[in-house]
């Protein structure tokens, strides 16, 4: 069996990074503390997210430029529980059923797989 995903990624990540980063600090700019921390948490998952995972099954990333993406979650929720703690932030995570990155990105992986496959 063949991989199919691509090699060339840097320059997608970094976008895709970047793009991600910015827009949780402008939604939370906007909103700031006057939402809940479950609004701008589902803004997060259904806004910032995608975006920060789209195209993303199609190309072979290493363990440092998954733990990235992860990172940028992480830090978002330190932001938002203001705290510096992991432990709280993973709690947090687990409390608001967040899935990191990571956790998404492999489910969608295999689902490309499949699909890649069958064709």
């Amino acid at each position: 069996m063949t991989d199919r995903r691509t090699d060339s990624i840097p320059a997608l990540l970094i976008y895709t990074l970047y793009k991600a980063v910015l827009m949780p600090l402008r939604i939370f700019g906007k909103i700031g503390r006057i939402a809940s921390e479950e609004v701008v948490l589902q803004l997060i998952k259904s806004k910032c997210v995608p975006v920060l995972l789209y195209g993303l099954e199609a190309c072979a990333l290493n363990k440092s430029q998954v733990a990235s993406l992860d990172f940028v979650v992480n830090r978002f929720f330190m932001k938002l529980f203001n705290t510096n703690n992991i432990d709280t932030v993973k709690a947090c995570q687990e409390f608001f059923s967040f899935e990191l990155p990571s956790e998404q990105l492999a489910k969608r992986v295999v689902k490309f797989e499949s699909k890649v496959n069958t064709v």
